[in-house]
């Protein structure tokens, strides 16, 4: 389904029931088409209903897979409401017989209430089953918690989605990859109440924006906003037309990020190149809400917590709160994440601080046992998110979507850390009303990210992986006169690697390095390919140019005489004589916060 038509979702035949699949764990659902087991779920006036979950009872196979009362009819937790609801006979299901049967008049009074009900899976396993349900996505409303319920026809139905061709993965992950996803919160107005919001006519621009990274190895995330006000410049970008046609739509200089996306009929792909350009980080997937996911998701989980250090009434959000906590959903939490003139200095800056410690409080809201634990949260949450999400089409359906969630929701949320790029008063202007990119701060920042260095402690387990990288980078180092290597440019700067050779020889007195053009492929990261009895001069080499552990690849067989070593350059090479390596911590002044943590909003 394309973003332009918003197809309706699938109904939920009422035979649909979720059960434990006691091999996997997971809930799943459990088509009535074979005849193996029926439910009959009572509809509510807000839509359908969550079947109640059964957990196979031991005794199952002696009692025809089913608990059953007396009179033949099936008995569950809610059989009292169940019990005026039509009855679908189940052909072929063993022991089943007719209401009236033989074995129904057999028994009665005490007896014909003794039957036994199916035993609720252990608490500690229930929560496994959902655990990466409710921890997966929280974070800038868009929910990738539904996975826990594997989005089926119905949630399928609510997706919308939009091909950015190539710019984006493919694949929903790459294995032994980062994770960079893309949420763009626009300002479009759409639905009933949000005329005060946004822009009045907007086609939708990138109103807020979140670059979430996951490291290769899951330990960790970073959450990095990009001020809709930042000045930058936005690439070219194809699109694809209604009618299946491309278009290019030329890129432009010195604007503000938020129009990389609906000005000129640029879709999220071109948001999305743009980040790259910014970062240097290669984003796999977008995804994208308007104002009333806000309302929907926040009212889907009971509340969002928030605190604020000082009582709030603005006039133009019509945020009127106390100061301590609340508990805030639908109108309020809009107006909370959208108010600018209530905390800081009233800027964009300060009013991403606030939504970054809303979107941490929905995150622990999500992981709670009050979430996790409750179906019917559950289910209004995988309902309001899917509806609220348009996504590329490689992650465009609820199978995908699972599959992205679960890798995910490894990250601990301990180390999930909110950044926002660095950045300066635009100088250009008198009345600042824009800003632009601190370099001195933002460049190290996108090294870390690009890197994976957690800005939180993480475990064990990466260090001595990225130990183990940095091992490659100690011991002896060859004579600069020794070191062969050619040089490939599968970065974005043109000419990178000519101008590469031309300091190794004239600045580093390597003779034996030889320009080979244009690599075969882009590259993200710049790397360094050599053989085992080539170590010393790939360590002296990475010390000259400034490359990281993580650039060395070392192969198993050793080389040739005469044979060079191969130096990739990235999109991550700035210059050469500039260092690749990313700092052990961020510079000093970088605002951050952590989702695990609550603050109040000042």
């Amino acid at each position: 389904m394309d973003a332009q038509s918003r197809g309706r979702a699938d109904e939920i035949d009422p035979a649909d029931q979720w059960v434990l699949n006691p091999q996997t764990g997971d809930y799943e659902l459990r088509l009535n088409h074979s005849g193996a087991e029926s439910a009959n779920v009572p509809q509510s006036p807000s839509g359908p209903r969550v079947p109640r979950r059964r957990t196979p009872d031991r005794d199952d196979d002696a009692r025809g897979d089913t608990a059953r009362h007396g009179s033949g009819e099936r008995r569950g937790p809610e059989r009292d409401r169940q019990a005026s609801a039509p009855r679908r006979e189940v052909p072929g299901q063993r022991g089943r017989r007719p209401e009236n049967g033989p074995r129904s008049q057999e028994k009665s009074g005490h007896a014909q209430n003794a039957g036994r009900r199916s035993r609720k899976a252990p608490k500690a396993r229930r929560k496994k089953a959902l655990l990466w349900t409710g921890g997966a996505m929280a974070f800038v409303l868009v929910g990738l918690s539904v996975g826990g319920y594997a989005l089926y026809r119905h949630f399928n139905g609510n997706l919308s989605t939009v091909d950015v061709g190539n710019a984006g993965n493919k694949n929903v992950v790459t294995a032994n990859a980062p994770i960079n996803i893309l949420i763009i919160g626009t300002d479009k107005r759409t639905g009933k109440g949000n005329e005060g919001y946004g822009d009045k006519g907007s086609v939708g621009h990138a109103d807020t924006n979140i670059l979430f990274h996951v490291s290769e190895d899951r330990t960790n995330a970073t959450a990095l906003s990009i001020p809709r006000d930042m000045i930058t410049d936005i690439p070219d970008c194809t699109v694809k037309e209604s009618d299946g046609t491309e278009k290019v739509i030329p890129g432009t200089q010195n604007v503000r990020f938020n129009v990389s996306l609906g000005q000129d009929g640029r879709n999220p792909g071109c948001t999305m190149n743009t980040v790259k350009e910014i970062t240097g980080l290669q984003v796999d997937h977008f995804m994208m809400v308007d104002f009333n996911a806000v309302k929907e998701l926040s009212t889907a989980v009971g509340g969002v917590k928030v605190c604020l250090a000082k009582a709030v009434k603005d006039k133009d959000s019509h945020l009127d709160l106390s100061a301590g906590e609340h508990r805030i959903q639908g109108e309020e939490a809009l107006a909370f994440v959208r108010t600018r003139h209530s905390f800081g200095n009233q800027s964009d800056l300060d009013r991403i601080k606030v939504q970054q410690q809303f979107i941490g409080s929905m995150i622990r809201q999500m992981k709670s046992d009050d979430t996790l634990t409750s179906p019917t949260k559950l289910y209004k949450l995988a309902d309001a998110a899917t509806k609220a999400l348009t996504v590329d089409k490689a992650i465009g359906t609820g199978t995908k979507l699972v599959s992205l969630a679960k890798e995910l929701s490894k990250v601990d949320t301990k180390n999930i850390t909110f950044v926002t790029v660095p950045v300066l008063d635009n100088p250009a202007e008198k009345v600042h009303a824009t800003v632009v990119v601190n370099p001195a701060k933002a460049d190290p920042l996108f090294a870390m990210m690009r890197e994976d260095t957690s800005l939180t402690e993480v475990a064990a387990q990466k260090k001595a992986k990225k130990s183990k990288q940095d091992a490659l980078l100690k011991g002896t180092k060859a004579a600069a006169a020794d070191v062969r290597v050619d040089v490939y440019n599968g970065g974005d700067i043109p000419g990178a690697a000519q101008a590469t050779v031309t300091w190794l020889q004239n600045e580093q007195g390597v003779p034996k390095s030889t320009n080979k053009a244009n690599a075969p492929a882009k590259a993200d990261k710049t790397t360094l390919e050599y053989a085992p009895n080539q170590a010393d001069q790939a360590r002296a080499l990475a010390a000259m140019m400034g490359l990281p552990g993580s650039a060395m690849k070392q192969g198993t067989t050793d080389a040739e005489d005469l044979q060079p070593m191969v130096l990739t350059l990235g999109a991550d090479f700035k210059a050469a004589g500039t260092s690749i390596t990313a700092p052990a911590k961020a510079p000093d002044g970088i605002q951050q916060a952590n989702a695990d943590k609550a603050e109040c909003a000042k």
